[in-house]
């Protein structure tokens, strides 16, 4: 079961979503319930300090992601994993408090029975200050500078905005006629100084004509599919012209040592002007 949820510098209210859809969407998703609006406090009254007790949880204490101290963009999703599956969804969202220094509306996913996750209808707040509670762990965390690049495929570029502000824009190349970079909202993941690309772990033979395998430096995932932004000295003088890659962004080896060392975990990067979209599925499609 799917709900909605509100964040604020209190508490968290939550409410059971009938025929909710199983993940994120917008007002126009079929299906997709209203928001439930938390109890707000008389005008000028102080918020709650001390918020009521949470429901006993029917878990065991769970991980959190982020992780205490971290700081993260404003794209990151909370996820929570449970040690055991979790049948009874609606009580272990009840059982989940989570507040924030500005008031966000958002709502729960499921991803199985052993994993939720919970992001806002938009973007977080940037310098947002967040606090998980789930069944006794606890987690407070930082959501920095909105840093949001915008990779558009009508002029293959990608440029990076920070706050709003225009701090860099990049010549890139995308991917290829049937191996197009699907439009949507991505968010930085993991990053690699350096690693080892390998088509034959989704089904393609090296020794294929599109087949490959090759160390490439700075590589900033962007899906659990397999898009990174990275660096691709050999299709330099196709940056900002046309599209060769198998669904990357390539950047000079200049712009992906930047974009490696200028992102963090959670900045959206939004395609636009592809084909396709990101799946919902993909396990970082999360703004899908």
């Amino acid at each position: 079961m799917t709900s909605l949820a509100v964040a604020t510098a209190a508490a968290i209210s939550v409410a059971p979503a009938a025929a909710a859809p199983l993940w994120p969407g917008g007002p126009d998703v079929p299906g997709a319930p209203a928001v439930v609006q938390a109890p707000q406090p008389a005008p000028g009254a102080a918020p709650t300090k001390n918020p009521p007790p949470l429901p006993q949880a029917n878990f065991a204490p769970p991980s959190i992601s982020p992780a205490d101290g971290d700081v993260v963009g404003v794209a990151q999703p909370i996820i929570i994993n449970f040690k055991d599956p979790v049948t009874d969804h609606e009580a272990a969202e009840k059982a989940i408090r989570i507040t924030s220094s500005n008031a966000t509306t958002g709502h729960f996913y499921w991803r199985g029975d052993k994993q939720v996750r919970w992001r806002p209808e938009e973007l977080w707040p940037a310098n947002s200050d967040i606090t998980v509670e789930a069944g006794g762990t606890k987690v407070a965390y930082k959501i920095g500078d909105e840093v949001k690049s915008v990779a558009d495929n009508n002029t293959h570029t990608v440029t990076v905005y920070r706050n709003g502000e225009e701090i860099r824009k990049m010549p890139t190349s995308m991917g290829k006629p049937k191996h197009e970079t699907p439009n949507g909202t991505y968010y930085v993941g993991e990053k690699n100084r350096k690693m080892i690309m390998d088509s034959s772990t989704y089904g393609v033979p090296i020794t294929d004509k599109e087949g490959y395998k090759l160390e490439v430096e700075y590589a900033t995932r962007l899906s659990n599919s397999g898009i990174f932004v990275h660096s691709a000295p050999w299709s330099v003088a196709q940056q900002g012209v046309s599209n060769t890659s198998h669904g990357c962004l390539n950047l000079s080896p200049e712009d992906a040592k930047w974009f490696f060392e200028n992102s963090q975990k959670g900045d959206p990067v939004i395609v636009e002007n592809s084909i396709g979209q990101l799946s919902a599925g993909d396990g970082m499609g999360d703004w899908s």
